[in-house]
């Protein structure tokens, strides 16, 4: 039996790391190649063939130019096979994700993934009252202020829907909140509010320090959801983003038996479709834009149209997709963490646990979703801190462990002999603090739980969510530039009225 190909890290962590990475996995194939190729090859046909609708008409015009086959009948754009690959080619391989703080920045470049929360769910847990509701963007500018502050969090993604916002002005506060609250990589989620698009790009631009440094060092990212079978909507809101130099990609969102055919393989075959629609539609209108290939969890949908991810389908799907990306070249995003469970119990954790493995497994570039619950529906600050404590016990598998003559210990093993123990040892003293812990997990004797109040790993984590909250300060946007985010949002609600 071949031992794991783990990967140590060429640049360990220093004290107080405020990023910390998934180091490259053993690259586990769950697709043999034959088959690999089956499903790229099933889905260039569905580019060709059956194409895909883009709710972008001012667009539409710009994309048959660049040699896509409109059909003003049915209203589709079909990719020729041969313009899919040659605009694959030209998509960058690698991308810099920058950070306010440089100690930040995040180099995607194949050999380690990066953790962010959430995914703009519509309700969030209360952290006072611990009961669900609609979410607020006091939600998304908390969620930020823990991510900022808690280093297994790479990027500072979204977390709830700042549903006591108007809707016309809902992406530009929701990106305030977020660049406000942390000076880590901010990515946000495309809204079909293509209006608001110009000011997406300014509030951007004022975050990196203009134009060129934007363009240079992207401190915002974002994605383009595809909710719909084969459809795109909210595309000139990344084409305008691509264009000003912020990273695009785009997430598919299936959901097997309703929004995607209900065989593994035939939601891959959709799925790859739409968001290669995408990169390829935005590298024929944004030449050698920073793209990635993304996809949520795999949902199925039990009936009345309500899925719901889990089950050993979520993470084969996950593992097939990062595959996937691998054979067209652009970096994988990924939804981690997939549970249907409402809360933080055995049944969220075995889940995530077991998406989390076949993530290290595969190597994504880019895992999101930490803190959903209920299928995306739910974001809690509770999950979020639980998800990263489990990306970080996943994180130290890859990395392998030592073996050399201080670590196989053969004289402290000789000195202490038959019958006697190693505490006393300064070996064990040496290498104890080596072990990994848990913040919130109870290691505590069957007395001590008890003596305590049976403490539960999310209570620990709520009182650890209250305590950053009260504690941690992130570093403040200068004022010049909190004075141009405020100033774009109003002149946007000024016009859009």
């Amino acid at each position: 039996m071949s031992a794991i190909n783990a990967l140590r890290d060429p640049t360990p962590a220093e004290p107080g790391a405020r990023v910390l990475p998934l180091r490259r996995g053993p690259m586990v194939a769950v697709l043999p190649e034959g088959d690999l190729e089956r499903i790229h090859a099933a889905t260039l046909e569905v580019l060709e063939e059956t194409g895909v609708t883009i709710g972008a008409g001012t667009l539409l015009a710009r994309l048959g130019s660049a040699g896509a086959d409109l059909d003003g009948e049915t209203g589709r754009v079909r990719f020729p096979a041969s313009l899919v690959e040659d605009a694959l080619r030209h998509a960058p391989r690698e991308l810099l994700l920058a950070a306010r703080d440089p100690a930040c920045d995040l180099r995607v470049d194949g050999t380690a993934g990066w953790l962010s929360p959430g995914g703009r769910a519509p309700t969030a847990v209360d952290l006072g009252s611990d009961e669900r509701r609609d979410g607020a963007l006091a939600d998304v500018a908390a969620a930020s202020r823990l991510a900022d502050a808690v280093p297994q969090i790479g990027f500072v993604g979204p977390s709830a829907a700042a549903l006591d916002v108007a809707a016309g002005s809902r992406s530009l506060r929701e990106l305030h909140a977020q660049v406000a609250n942390t000076t880590k990589h901010v990515q946000l989620e495309i809204s079909a509010e293509a209006a608001s698009a110009d000011a997406l790009v300014e509030i951007a631009r004022a975050v990196a320090g203009g134009d060129a440094a934007l363009r240079e060092r992207p401190a915002v990212s974002a994605f383009l959801p595809v909710r719909s079978p084969l459809a795109l909507d909210g595309l000139e809101a990344a084409v305008a983003l691509a264009e000003a130099g912020a990273p695009c990609g785009f997430v598919a969102a299936p959901m097997a038996g309703t929004s995607a055919p209900a065989t593994l393989a035939g939601a891959l075959v959709s799925s790859c479709a739409e968001v290669l629609a995408g990169v390829v539609a935005l590298q024929l209108l944004v030449p050698g834009a920073p793209t990635f290939f993304g996809t949520r969890a795999l949902e199925v949908d039990l009936g009345g149209g309500h899925g719901t991810p889990g089950g050993p389908q979520g993470p084969l799907f996950q593992m097939a997709w990062v595959q996937l990306a691998r054979l067209v070249g652009l970096p994988a995003h990924l939804g981690a963490f997939a549970t249907g469970s409402k809360s933080s119990d055995w049944q969220a954790g075995m889940e995530g646990g077991l998406s989390a493995t076949a993530s290290w497994m595969t190597g994504p570039d880019l895992l999101a979703a930490a803190g959903l619950r209920n299928g995306g529906r739910v974001f809690s600050s509770i999950a979020m801190l639980l998800d990263a404590e489990l990306f970080d016990l996943v994180r130290q598998v890859p990395l392998g462990f030592e073996v050399d003559e201080e670590t196989l210990a053969l004289e402290v093993i000789e000195e202490v002999g038959p019958g006697e123990h190693f505490l006393g040892e300064p070996h064990t003293l040496r290498h104890m603090r080596e072990a990994w812990t848990s913040r919130y997990m109870d290691k505590d004797s069957w007395e001590g739980w008890e003596e305590a109040g049976r403490p539960q790993p999310p209570e620990r984590a709520r009182a650890r969510a209250l305590e950053l909250l009260a504690s941690h300060e992130p570093t403040p946007l200068p004022a010049a530039v909190e004075d141009r985010i405020r100033e774009v949002i109003a002149e946007h609600e000024r016009d859009h009225r």
